[in-house]
């Protein structure tokens, strides 16, 4: 067994591991059933990567972000690490030759979505992948009653009695002690242990602001923090609205959602990652698997529906340590809208029948069939087409997704690959014949290597730059040796896609376990009443609230967020307060000041309540204390 400190160095090269990631290794090497609860950002994936490569075998990896999936896959690949992906969308042979080459291979991960899991395909291939470790990203799916409840997820369980010593870690970054326990039932871990960070956010000030114009305060919070941004909202028509209002006050920005082409969205994570964009706004589509560490503010322009996804999404400011702020904005209309969700959310029976009914009808799928099948589905036009309500149908999809007839996946991109389908000796055959061809070839070939053994992505753009003609050209190439049979080509795909679980059934067979379904309802309706509490009629510490929400009841009050700054500020009468605001900004406007100078200044002034004044002007970005103690007016 590989030394994990030299295994870090050499292929991530870390001199060493950030907190808890190696007592989560040394558990897994030890054979110990593990949950780990760990921020995004936080290195989750090390926690099962570094342990897989110091065993024999395979880390097989159950995860329902394919967008993650692929990140990963390139990432590890980038490192001389042989690492495959199985996901929605793929073909049945791109499928079969990723299960074989994994197989065959020294393929050391191989990333699968749930609900391949009971596929007759990965059940033939799973004995002959040597397994040596189950890492369950996102574990919180398999809990009912959790925020994210996914019905695929409670298939891991049964991979115990074809893999019964085998060690398995869960991970997630975020789930209350409700939802710990209930993991840990269903991946019926034995002699487990639950590592867990902090939910402290030290450099991360919450503040929660009741206002009239949301895009006035947007506009003030962007002008006295400077840097990059994020500001999430509900839908994608208001993120366009807000992205050109921000534009018109000169602030660089652009919006962000699942309704964009896959290139288009690319491009505009790219330009806000590079800080060609300053502020992205945008849908909870953005942000999954993006590490920007200098991050100053994530507003909310938007109540978020829990804590759990509230928390993740502030989550993502300020991970270089520096101070950051976490602003959400609300008004009365919002409060009205979340405390009728829970009827929005748990359509009735009648309509989650009518929709998928309606969802057969669109794709003309025949009673019996349709088993373990993808469909391109445009949900757009489908609800035109069937006249129904954008709300009901989604929360419809998801209620037939929780009962496991279908999965409705929103965000599929799939880049182009190409197999080579014929032997090294035909192809010299083609070079007298055509000239173009020849060339094509040649260039897949010293461009993607593997690409005889395994379905591998290409670019056409690229391959265009190599051959020195355009795009259109490259597919017209690529579709003819497709046609005979010398590769196998599939074009990208940036389509929604449904894939159905069960065989289509009568509409009127559709059944839902009504006493789960209530249970969940009752469930979404407390976590509704924790986020109204927390944005309306809380006057603790925010970090508290959130750390006491997850079981963290370990976490000190902040002092920074803006119940911890009131409540400094009540020590003093409010004319105190005032007085001493006034004195402040009028000796530092003349000339910034060293603090020990400035208290000399207000003479008279205890130094508990100046420094109270301080911390509070410090926090509402009027004035600077820089490393060497120089108060300077913003």
């Amino acid at each position: 067994m590989a030394e994990i400190h030299s295994i870090l160095k050499q292929y991530w090269g870390y001199d060493s591991f950030r907190p808890l990631q190696e007592d989560i290794i040394n558990a897994i090497l030890e054979g110990n059933d593990s949950l780990a609860l760990m921020p995004t950002g936080g290195g989750k994936s090390l926690c099962y990567q570094v342990p897989a490569m110091a065993k024999d075998g395979l880390c097989l990896v159950v995860s329902p972000l394919i967008a993650l999936m692929k990140d990963q896959v390139e990432n590890l690949r980038r490192k001389g690490i042989t690492a495959f992906a199985v996901y929605s969308g793929m073909s049945r042979k791109e499928v079969i030759n990723t299960f074989k080459v994994a197989s065959e291979s020294n393929c050391k991960f191989l990333y699968v979505s749930p609900e391949r899991l009971e596929s007759t395909l990965f059940k033939e291939y799973l004995p002959g992948l040597g397994v040596n470790l189950i890492a369950v990203d996102e574990a919180h799916c398999i809990s009912q009653w959790g925020y994210d409840f996914r019905p695929p997820y409670l298939r891991i369980a049964a991979l115990r009695e074809e893999l019964p010593h085998v060690t398995m870690l869960a991970l997630t970054a975020s789930a209350t002690p409700e939802v710990q326990k209930d993991i840990c039932e269903k991946l019926e871990f034995q002699n487990h242990q639950i590592f867990r960070q902090s939910f402290e956010r030290a450099n991360l000030s919450y503040s929660v602001f009741k206002v009239d114009s949301k895009i006035n305060k947007i506009i003030e919070v962007l002008r006295k923090v400077n840097g990059t941004s994020i500001v999430y909202c509900k839908s994608r028509k208001r993120t366009k609205e807000l992205s050109e209002l921000l534009q018109l006050q000169q602030i660089s920005s652009d919006y962000y959602h699942a309704g964009l082409a896959q290139e288009e969205r690319s491009k505009r994570q790219e330009a806000w990652i590079n800080n060609k964009t300053r502020v992205i706004v945008c849908t909870n589509a953005f942000g999954m698997g993006i590490d920007k560490p200098d991050v100053r503010t994530v507003i909310h322009a938007d109540v978020p529906d829990c804590l759990e996804n509230y928390y993740q999404e502030a989550g993502r400011g300020g991970r270089d340590g520096k101070t950051s702020y976490a602003v959400l904005l609300y008004d009365d209309r919002d409060i009205h809208e979340l405390e009728k969700l829970a009827d929005l959310r748990f359509p009735s029976l009648e309509d989650i029948r009518n929709v998928y009914q309606s969802i057969a009808n669109y794709l003309q799928i025949p009673f019996g069939s349709g088993e373990g099948d993808y469909y391109d589905f445009d949900l757009s036009d489908f609800l035109k087409k069937f006249k129904l309500v954008g709300h009901t149908t989604l929360y419809s999809l998801k209620s037939l997704e929780q009962e496991n007839l279908l999965t409705f996946n929103e965000q599929v991109f799939n880049l182009s690959t190409v197999v080579f389908t014929t032997d090294k000796n035909q192809l010299r055959n083609i070079e007298n014949e055509n000239v173009k061809l020849d060339n094509t070839i040649k260039t897949l070939l010293r461009a993607y290597e593997g690409i005889f053994d395994q379905p591998t992505s290409i670019s056409e753009k690229m391959m265009a730059g190599l051959l020195k003609t355009d795009y259109e050209e490259v597919k017209k190439q690529l579709q003819l040796l497709h046609k005979m049979g010398i590769i196998e080509y599939q074009p990208q795909k940036d389509t929604p896609q449904l894939f159905l679980s069960i065989n289509r059934i009568k509409a009127e067979d559709v059944r839902i376990d009504m006493a789960a379904y209530i249970k969940r309802k009752e469930q979404f309706q407390r976590r509704m009443k924790q986020m109204l509490e927390f944005v309306d009629g809380n006057t603790a510490c925010r970090s508290q609230v959130i750390g006491f929400y997850f079981g963290d009841e370990k976490i000190k009050a902040c002092g920074i967020c803006d119940n911890c700054l009131r409540q400094k500020a009540s020590i003093l009468s409010k004319e105190e307060f005032e007085t001493l605001h006034h004195r402040i900004i009028n000796l530092i406007k003349l000339e910034p000041l060293h603090t020990k100078d400035l208290l000399l200044k207000l003479n008279g002034v205890k130094k508990e309540k100046a420094w109270k004044v301080i911390e509070f002007l410090q926090a509402e970005n009027k004035i600077s204390v820089n490393k060497t103690g120089l108060v300077s007016l913003n």
